[in-house]
């Protein structure tokens, strides 16, 4: 599975701001480091864009008339979101995994938040055209991604997510999207169990041309923001449930606030997809000598 990145997306950032560069910065070296084979994005287009966002909203990102404070106007922000974007597009045309910022699940069809600006894998599944399983693993219900396709028969939206934490939303599954709130700190079992109990409801949905995953290791044991106990190894396992559907597969990083295991964490969790059997890109490359 290539590794979908551009330096460019460490541009931007804030003092204290949990969504920083540090994260991408030692998760791509360590990925290098593995053999990973590196893409580079290009910005998304307008007319990707208007696939799930009004025109008024893209305007107000490109102008940064808006006002959030977990979202700053940052100079030159609609150029990262796109950028970002772009690299949701290019993971999916080669079955790969996204390492870009800003995240997008929290980015609706009019509005934006929670560090989103633009909702990068809605954008590249609506571009795609197929029958998708979108399955997001972050802690934060994923709620921009919930707005945009509610109803649309051509998507199943699968959430597990912290129950009790931002934004509030995702208590209960509604048409096409499928929620599982869980308690904080469950731990790797109940979440596994409670990933397979999803999946076996979102079969009922089916059959799906394609599986997109949105990654958020804020999950992880000693996450900051939305805890629910998991393991680095824990990802591995989650590659491996989602890779027995055994469908064409790409990935998007959205949230994690541990820098240190978030390039561990990948490299996990694509291992596991291969174990389980995804349709995903080629591999690290053999070391030389």
């Amino acid at each position: 599975m290539e590794i979908v990145y551009s330096p460019r997306c460490l541009e931007y950032q804030q003092i204290g701001h949990p969504e920083s560069p540090a994260r991408l910065r030692i998760a791509s070296v360590y990925l290098r480091g593995l053999g990973f084979g590196f893409l580079e994005p290009q910005p998304a287009t307008d007319e990707d864009l208007l696939l799930v966002h009004t025109p008024e909203h893209i305007r107000r990102v490109e102008a940064g008339n808006f006002y959030d404070p977990d979202s700053p106007a940052y100079p030159n922000i609609d150029f990262y979101a796109r950028l970002s974007v772009g690299g949701a597009i290019l993971a999916q045309e080669r079955r790969g995994f996204s390492l870009m910022r800003p995240p997008g699940h929290h980015a609706g069809p009019h509005f934006l938040g929670g560090f989103c600006y633009y909702n990068n894998i809605a954008v590249a599944v609506r571009r795609s055209g197929l029958k998708t399983l979108i399955v997001d693993i972050d802690a934060h219900h994923g709620n921009g991604t919930e707005a945009i396709f509610l109803g649309d028969e051509r998507v199943v939206y699968v959430s597990l997510h912290h129950g009790y934490n931002y934004p509030g939303t995702g208590l209960t599954s509604r048409d096409n999207c499928l929620n599982y709130p869980l308690m904080p700190r469950c731990g790797p079992q109940v979440y596994l169990d409670t990933l397979k109990r999803a999946l076996d409801e979102a079969r009922g949905l089916g059959p799906f041309e394609q599986l997109a995953v949105s990654v958020g290791f804020d999950s992880y044991k000693d996450d900051p923001l939305a805890s629910l106990g998991l393991e680095v190894e824990t990802y591995r396992d989650i590659g491996k449930i989602l890779g027995s559907l055994k469908v064409p597969t790409f990935a998007i990083l959205e949230g994690g606030y541990v820098p240190e295991i978030i390039g561990p964490a990948v490299e996990a969790f694509i291992a596991g997809l291969r174990e389980g059997g995804a349709l995903i890109g080629p591999g690290p490359r053999e070391p030389k000598g």
